[in-house]
C-alpha cells in the first residue's frame, strides 16, 4: 500500500510536470483568447451601435433638409405664382385703362363727326329751305327727302 501511494504520488508529480502543466497553460491561453474575443466582440458590437446611431441621425437630418427644401421650394413656388397673377392683373387693368381711353376718343371723334355733318347738314337744309319758300308740306317732303339722301350717303 505504501507502495502505491509512492508510485502514486510519484506519478503524479510526473503527471503534474508535464502533462497538467502544458494543460493548465494550455487552458489559460485559451481562456485568455476567449477572453479577449468577448471584449473584441462587445468593442465592436458598441462601436456598430454608435455608428448605426450615428446614421438615424444623419438620415433624420437628411429627411429635415429635405422637408426645408421642399418647404422652401413651395413657399417660392407660391411667391411665384403670386407674382405672375398680379403682374397679369395690372396688365389686364393697363389694357382696360388704353382699350377705354381709345374707346372714349373714338366716341369723341365719332360724335365730333356727326356734330360736323349734322351742322353741314342743318346749313345744307336752311339753304334749301330759303332757296325755295315752301309751305309746311313742301318742307316735310323736303326734309323727308334729304335725310333719305343722308341715309343713303352712310
Amino acid at each position: 500500500m505504501l507502495y502505491s501511494l509512492f508510485i502514486f504520488i510519484v506519478l503524479f508529480l510526473l503527471l503534474r510536470k508535464f502533462a497538467f502543466g502544458p494543460l493548465m497553460r494550455m487552458m489559460e491561453e485559451r481562456q485568455e483568447k476567449i477572453a479577449d474575443d468577448i471584449a473584441t466582440a462587445e468593442k465592436g458590437r458598441l462601436e456598430s451601435q454608435r455608428i448605426m446611431k450615428e446614421q438615424e441621425e444623419a438620415l433624420n437630418q437628411a429627411k429635415k433638409d429635405a422637408q426645408q427644401i421642399l418647404d422652401n421650394a413651395r413657399v417660392t413656388s407660391e411667391k411665384q405664382a403670386d407674382n405672375i397673377i398680379s403682374a397679369a392683373h395690372e396688365e389686364t387693368e393697363k389694357m382696360k385703362k388704353v382699350a377705354r381711353a381709345e374707346i372714349e376718343r373714338e366716341k369723341e371723334q365719332a360724335l365730333e363727326a356727326l356734330r360736323a355733318q349734322v351742322g353741314s347738314l342743318s346749313v345744307m337744309l336752311a339753304t334749301k329751305v330759303i332757296e325755295k319758300e315752301l309751305d309746311e308740306k313742301q318742307q316735310e317732303k323736303l326734309i323727308a327727302d334729304y335725310l333719305k339722301e343722308v341715309g343713303t350717303k352712310k
